[in-house]
């Protein structure tokens, strides 16, 4: 995988571990200082477990992101079972990433909607939080949710950059310069192909770089 993103020209990258192990994924990121951060997927059904998991992983790991996958657990990121884990987050100051859009596999697409992000980001103002995956078909709610909540961003993780609607493209270009990251979700896109869609869109001047390296240097505080 080094090899790969090397090849690509990434220097560094979000690596996901399993929650449940995380001593393999971690250990193997150690060998590449400074290359990887590490983020782990919860499951907020969980309840007290939960929170307790990401104690450890943050204190253990330096786990920066914590995931959820509302149509894993057929539940939006509004419910009581999501705020245990948006209190711990702001308290351990990482940062919280919901899948939004119409998920591939035949799971429930309801819970992902960008409109259930708006409670949450009233809630807690203090929280990192980021839409990822995109947010197909309802980018509008999800570029207007952006434009409100100062604390609310977008990964395009899973989702080939040629293939983002042009009023993404217009606001990242404008008012959303500083709220987009690039992901790729590997091995689902390949780092080559998302790298060379990436750097074919019409940015404006800067507006690149930002969503290849910096909105997500600043978000994820890498050092």
């Amino acid at each position: 995988m080094v090899a790969m993103m090397e090849a690509a020209g990434i220097e560094a990258g979000l690596l996901t571990i399993n929650a449940a192990d995380p001593k393999p994924c971690a250990d193997m990121a150690a060998q590449y200082p400074g290359r990887f951060l590490l983020s782990a997927m919860i499951d907020p059904m969980q309840g007290i477990d939960a929170v307790r998991q990401i104690d450890r992983l943050v204190k253990d790991y330096d786990v920066r992101l914590i995931r959820m996958v509302p149509f894993l657990f057929n539940r939006p990121p509004n419910d009581k079972v999501c705020y245990p884990i948006y209190a711990k987050c702001i308290e351990l100051g990482v940062a919280v990433s919901v899948n939004t859009g119409i998920p591939g596999p035949p799971m429930p697409a309801e819970p992902q909607r960008p409109i259930y992000l708006d409670e949450v980001c009233l809630f807690f103002p203090e929280l990192v939080l980021i839409m990822a995956h995109g947010a197909d078909p309802w980018w509008g709610e999800a570029i207007r949710f952006m434009l409100k909540y100062p604390n609310l961003y977008m990964m395009t993780s899973a989702y080939l950059p040629k293939y983002l609607p042009a009023e993404l493209i217009q606001f990242m270009n404008t008012r959303g310069q500083d709220k987009v990251m690039f992901a790729t979700d590997f091995p689902f896109l390949p780092f080559d192909r998302a790298i060379e869609t990436a750097k074919a869109l019409p940015f404006r001047e800067g507006v690149l770089r930002k969503y290849l390296r910096d909105n997500a240097h600043r978000v994820f505080r890498w050092e």
